[in-house]
């Protein structure tokens, strides 16, 4: 008899652990929400999409918002399908994070604005107004000698994220071919400065050992600035010292879009 009692005990505890877990997993499976925005599925949870009270999302969900289910039941919303990323992002993380390079800037602002985020549609404007403001600024590069900084060149752009490729360039190779840095030079927002170069035969090497290991020669750098440039889309409008004869001997160079 204590057997048939401790039996029945045992399956009335598996039968409570087993609706337990069933109901969990209801439960769970509820909170998981998909959409269908301009023919793009996105799966996430409940939570995220009420997380901003007010907003167009958070309607939707909790039945304020009138929707339309497509073919398979999903909430759809004639939107762009590609941006809304960015909302579901910024839903989740709390703030705007954007990829290198991002130029939807106006169209985010307004998908922002559609959706009733009022934060993230004054964050994006506000990264905008930032991006114009630098656009109307020249940004330069200066890769200089520390003892003789006439020995160098300056790169002159209107755009700060060309700078910042060719100055990411110049410090990716510094690092594959050679050892001690950032010791053996400085990299600060605008000048990469090294420790010193060496007159060759061939040119003005950017040298950082005694044993002569050096990046390249200035010439070579002023010649992949340029080609970097025109396959960016940028033209040379000057070289600001042509004294010498020819474009890759002169001391800058200023490209613009």
């Amino acid at each position: 008899m204590e057997r048939k009692a401790s039996r029945r005990e045992n399956e009335c505890e598996e039968k409570t652990s087993n609706s337990e877990s069933s109901e969990l997993d209801k439960d769970y499976k509820t909170s998981l929400i998909t959409l269908n925005v301009g023919g793009y599925l996105y799966i996430t949870q409940k939570q995220t999409l009420t997380k901003y009270p007010d907003s167009f999302l958070e309607g939707i969900i909790n039945g304020r918002i009138m929707c339309p289910f497509d073919a398979d039941g999903h909430y759809f919303i004639d939107r762009d399908g590609l941006l809304f990323r960015h909302i579901l992002n910024f839903l989740r993380n709390g703030e705007l994070l954007l990829p290198e390079g991002f130029r939807e800037n106006q169209l985010l602002a307004q998908e922002a604005e559609y959706f009733q985020l009022k934060v993230l549609s004054e964050a994006v404007k506000s990264r905008w107004e930032k991006e114009q403001l630098a656009s109307r600024e020249t940004t330069f590069l200066e890769i200089t000698d520390s003892h003789d900084r006439s020995q160098g060149l300056r790169i002159f752009c209107n755009a700060p994220e060309f700078i910042a490729k060719i100055k990411s360039r110049i410090v990716l190779v510094s690092k594959s071919r050679l050892d001690g840095f950032p010791e053996e030079f400085s990299v600060s927002s605008n000048i990469i400065q090294f420790k010193y170069f060496i007159k060759s035969e061939n040119g003005t090497r950017l040298v950082l050992k005694e044993d002569n290991t050096f990046v390249c020669t200035l010439e070579t750098l002023k010649f992949e600035a340029i080609m970097t440039a025109l396959k960016c889309g940028f033209r040379l409008l000057t070289s600001l010292d042509c004294s010498r004869g020819s474009i890759v001997h002169s001391d800058a160079l200023h490209f613009i879009k």
